[in-house]
């Protein structure tokens, strides 16, 4: 049974002033919580409609109803559980491998998936501008799948980091070089721009090296790909 006030703090966890007030965020559906549960993320209290999750005690566990569940979810179809976990420090940036970075990416959908492609393909860190979507955003942590567990991300000044870093850095534009064409190193940044706009102007001139993904239609009419989508092929391609 969840009381008014219970059912009110965790519905305010779907805004990100009340998420970092507390320094919670909530994940739903079982594969979620079991790979967060199995992580090093804390449980703070896990609502279910089921007697399942063993692992977990009593005294973190409520069962509750469907009707109830739905005033708490995000979403419009809930599943049968949601979990509130507290958000952890963030950790040291990774400055070696291939770094992913993100800027000003604003769609949840879009940075979900592609936590989940870094996951895929062994990229360990994740660096984004403090304009990129919340990563405890329901929706993202949604559709990372659990894979949130597995990927650094830190969110910082992105144009001090790269003005700064050593390490060579690739940005995604229409007018690069042709990826199938390049060399591709092991070690580097790679930067994707926000949906809308691409990389910023004041990022674009720290790029080093301009990559771009040929369009091979016989009319050549499509404007951009949806940024979860280049991203896959460019990671693809760093790890041929």
């Amino acid at each position: 049974m969840l009381s008014k006030n219970q059912i009110k703090f965790i519905s305010g966890l779907h805004q990100k002033k009340q998420r970092i007030a507390n320094q919670l965020f909530f994940a739903e559906g079982v594969k979620c919580i079991q790979e967060l549960v199995q992580s090093n993320f804390e449980l703070e209290h896990l609502y279910t409609i089921q007697d399942d999750f063993e692992e977990v005690i009593a005294a973190n566990k409520t069962l509750i109803s469907e009707s109830e569940l739905k005033k708490i979810s995000a979403l419009t179809t809930p599943n049968s559980c949601l979990a509130i976990f507290k958000i952890p420090k963030e950790k040291a940036i990774i400055e070696s491998g291939l770094i992913l970075a993100l800027d000003s990416i604003r769609d949840p959908g879009n940075l979900g998936t592609i936590l989940r492609l870094c996951d895929w393909f062994g990229i360990e860190q994740l660096i984004c501008s403090k304009e990129t979507v919340d990563i405890y955003n329901p929706k993202v942590v949604q559709a990372t799948m659990g894979s949130i567990t597995r990927v650094n991300v830190n969110y910082i000044d992105l144009n001090g980091f790269i003005a700064q870093t050593k390490l060579p850095v690739f940005g995604t534009f229409m007018d690069g070089e042709n990826i199938y064409k390049c060399h591709l190193p092991q070690e580097g940044i790679i930067i994707m721009g926000n949906e809308a706009n691409g990389i910023s102007s004041e990022l674009e001139q720290l790029v080093q090296n301009r990559l771009t993904i040929p369009r091979f239609g016989n009319l050549q009419k499509t404007e951009s790909l949806n940024v979860a989508t280049a991203t896959a092929i460019i990671l693809s391609e760093f790890r041929r």
